[in-house]
């Protein structure tokens, strides 16, 4: 079984991915969708798109866990960041890939064991937890991974319940 775990951006969005089976997990990667390179927001949330459809049709994934968003001062911000998070709800849903959503607090809290987590300390204990090839990838690709990483734990813990 496969699970995506995303974490939005207008600009970076991270993918993480988990494999497992029998509740343990036998494979995990991640990395970046970088859409900097689009000159405007429109012409991004179609390549942010186009490339969660094609990450979903790679993988193939049973499951999709995607961070909510967070209080921001930056007004325009969060509504930029939830044209983003529309545009990947939106292929989740044309691929018929059931999606979760998590709060930064709860990944933090499901990986580190502390919601007030620093990304350091959730890059650390993702780099602990899966000891990856590639560690010069962004915080998203990071994070990402700890959100399917927060589901992932989910599953497991409703199957010995």
């Amino acid at each position: 079984m496969m699970i995506l775990g995303i974490d939005p951006g207008s600009r970076y969005c991270g993918y993480g991915l988990i494999q497992y089976e029998k509740s343990k997990v036998i494979a995990a990667g991640c990395d970046l969708i970088d859409v900097t390179r689009q000159p405007d927001l429109g012409q991004r949330l179609c390549q942010l798109y186009e490339s969660i459809v094609g990450v979903i049709k790679e993988y193939k994934p049973d499951y999709a866990a995607i961070e909510t968003m967070f209080f921001q001062k930056h007004i325009k911000s969060i509504f930029v960041l939830g044209h983003a998070r529309g545009v990947i709800l939106l292929a989740l849903a044309q691929q018929g890939i059931p999606f979760v959503e998590y709060s930064p607090r709860e990944v933090k809290k499901a990986v580190v064991g502390n919601g007030n987590a620093t990304k350091e300390q959730v890059r650390y204990m993702i780099n602990k937890l899966y000891p990856l090839s590639e560690t010069k990838l962004r915080d998203d690709a990071y994070d990402a991974l700890a959100i399917a990483t927060t589901h992932f734990n989910r599953i497991k813990w409703e199957k010995v319940t």
